[in-house]
């Protein structure tokens, strides 16, 4: 290296700044007493030497030591900086005092290490928090970076797609059939089979940044139990009508009974009195026989048996359900080759209905129905489509004995939800997208065991 660039070297640093001026400060005083020292003959050559070296040792014993007050606290300062940088913020500077300027640097930088302690300890503390509370709750959390990209996921969201954790993280939520609900809208209520559950879902979607990057927070929860509490009490409120309904007929009766009872009793009898009591009886016998549909309708909602598993070849079954129908064509788009572990009774009864109603709502417009099947992931899915006018109000589809049609009993729907239900599949019905007319959707698990 060359010899004056290795000299301007030697003077960037601080601490030799620091000895060169210390060494320049006692420089004048040096050479005086070197030359006052060497001059003459005053002084042995013995005694001159001696106080040479002395005079040489203490220059650069004081200068060292004046380089090394000042480079001391430097460096513990640079020891305590480098810590907080590190994420240490336990260790603190000793010996400072309030009326020295290092010390009061020390002091500070001892109150900034307690400080962002306190504050690390409490984002320790809220980040055990949050994550306990994750891992507890019910509602299924993904977290996607800005390549949709899976960075974040709690014990819910592993049991809804039926995965853990290290097999999710990473993956694309294409990967994981998630995509969907990143770019859908941010709040919506949608009934969807995963590969963990089935039901009906509130989709949550929120943006937030971390480290400056955007990120994507997809909150999935399960609105199922929800609304079977709701279904319980619609259930109760049923009851409640049920008995009205009951007390509205057997009221009626029971003071025609009792009329035609005195009738008998009356003695000399009226000459109309036969015909009164042809009257009475036909009024009895109509409430009666309304009064037993009305129950039978009842009875079959509320004793669903239990399904028996056997194998079912969907194509068997579809084609079947498309013959019963006599009233109207019901053509049939063959899909993949499928057979399910269902209750064949239940499913045709079921399909019967669908159709049923397909047939129905087109009869008004002189539509057409058809019937088609796919696989989609672990589900098979069965839609039965009409050509009708579509479906003014979803509100009350599956509300029991809720019917728009003219001597419909209300229950056809409300039957086939909880066939579908049984058997670990959903049923939704909703108008169809861009043509007339409406959409049955039936899924159905591939594979099951009850």
């Amino acid at each position: 290296m060359n010899p004056f660039r290795r000299i301007s070297y030697w003077f960037a640093s601080h601490e030799n700044r620091v000895l060169y001026a210390s060494l320049m400060a006692g420089s004048v005083a040096v050479i005086f007493s070197l030359v006052v020292l060497w001059s003459g003959d005053t002084f042995s050559a013995k005694v001159r030497w001696t106080m040479t070296v002395l005079i040489m040792g203490f220059w650069l014993g004081f200068a060292f030591s004046a380089r090394e007050r000042v480079v001391s606290p430097l460096r513990t300062l640079a020891n305590l900086l480098e810590a907080m940088h590190e994420g240490d913020y336990s260790i603190r500077g000793r010996g400072a005092r309030q009326d020295d300027a290092l010390g009061e640097v020390m002091i500070q930088l001892n109150a900034i290490g307690t400080t962002l302690r306190a504050q690390r300890l409490g984002a320790v503390e809220a980040t055990a928090l949050l994550t306990k509370v994750m891992e507890e709750i019910e509602v299924a959390l993904f977290t996607f970076d800005d390549q949709e990209r899976l960075k974040l996921v709690n014990r819910a969201a592993e049991r809804l797609l039926a995965l853990p954790a290290a097999r999710l993280l990473g993956r694309t939520a294409t990967e994981l059939g998630l995509d969907e609900f990143l770019h859908s809208e941010a709040s919506e209520t949608i009934a969807r089979s995963f590969p963990g559950s089935a039901g009906r879902w509130g989709i949550r979607r929120t943006s937030f940044r971390e480290s400056g990057l955007p990120h994507t927070l997809l909150v999935v929860a399960d609105l199922t139990r929800a609304l079977r509490e709701e279904e319980l009490q619609a259930w109760q409120r049923l009851v409640r009508v049920l008995g009205h309904e009951l007390n509205n007929s057997l009221t009626p009766i029971k003071s025609i009974a009792g009329s035609l009872a005195q009738l008998l009793n009356r003695q000399p009898r009226a000459d109309d009195w036969e015909d009164d009591m042809k009257d009475g009886l036909s009024v009895i016998a109509s409430r009666s026989e309304s009064l037993s549909r009305f129950i039978g309708a009842y009875s079959r909602l509320a004793k669903l048996p239990r399904p028996v598993l056997a194998p079912v070849e969907l194509y068997r079954l579809i084609h079947r359900v498309a013959n019963l129908e006599t009233r109207a064509p019901v053509k049939v788009q063959n899909g993949p080759a499928i057979t399910l572990q269902a209750d064949a009774d239940q499913l045709e009864q079921m399909l019967i209905n669908l159709v049923r109603n397909a047939v129905d709502a087109s009869k008004e417009t002189g539509g057409g129905v058809s019937v088609t099947w796919e696989v989609e992931g672990p589900m098979a899915t069965v839609l039965v489509l009409d050509e009708g006018l579509g479906l003014s109000n979803t509100a009350n589809l599956f509300v029991p004995f809720f019917t728009t049609k003219p001597g419909g009993s209300g229950i056809g729907l409300v039957l086939s939800r909880q066939i579908a239900e049984a058997h670990g599949g959903t049923l939704t019905l909703a108008n169809r997208a861009g043509v007339r007319g409406c959409q049955a959707r039936l899924q159905l698990p591939l594979s099951q065991s009850f």
